[in-house]
């Protein structure tokens, strides 16, 4: 951990919660958008990063050094989990997602200076399939291509998370981006640079 983090780590365990709330700052935006890859909708993402740092707060005295980042994301990992699991329980739809999905509704992506139309909406339909394909791999898989290729963490960090070992985690990987290529080709969305040359 960086000084300044292990300083508001430590004054988070003596109970000072504007150094908690410092930390909250740094993480914020990381958990959100892990949590928002996991569960596919910005409510279910806000309560769940909310959740994750008050189990954060709540927990912080067990928090024994190491990777606090991990820590942190770890607890926002089994957040996930629960919530993906009361849905099996309890299935719902989301009227925000019904309606997005029904208006072709993505969120806003300014186009790159340098690409041109074409470009611009090829790059647009790409992320549309591939967040789709995302949310269509099993927990597993997804959480571990979150934190590996959205998150940029380490094999290390990902087993540290996630509770497995470094082989379950790269065979976990090479699965999924194997399941998220083999959609990317199917709708002729792959990238030259990531076909075989036989194809």
């Amino acid at each position: 951990m960086a000084d300044e983090e292990r300083r508001l780590v430590e004054a988070g365990q003596r109970g000072d919660i504007e150094a908690f709330n410092q930390l909250v700052e740094m993480y914020e935006r990381r958990v959100y958008n892990l949590c928002y890859r996991m569960l596919g909708d910005a409510d279910s993402a806000a309560d769940a990063t909310q959740d994750s740092f008050l189990s954060a707060f709540r927990h912080l005295q067990r928090f024994r050094g190491g990777s606090f980042r991990s820590w942190l994301l770890r607890i926002a990992t089994n957040t996930c989990y629960d919530v993906l699991r009361s849905r099996k329980r309890r299935p719902t739809i989301s009227l925000d997602a019904a309606r997005e999905s029904e208006d072709g509704m993505i969120p806003f992506d300014p186009p790159d200076p340098g690409e041109s139309p074409d470009e611009f909406a090829l790059r647009r339909e790409r992320s549309k399939v591939l967040e789709e394909a995302i949310a269509a791999l099993p927990e597993d898989q997804r959480i571990t291509v979150i934190l590996s290729d959205v998150q940029g963490l380490s094999y290390n960090e990902i087993a540290e998370i996630t509770g497995s070992n470094l082989g379950t985690i790269k065979s976990r990987l090479s699965r999924a981006r194997a399941r998220l290529r083999d959609v990317l080709k199917a709708r002729e969305l792959l990238p030259s640079r990531y076909r075989h040359t036989d194809e």
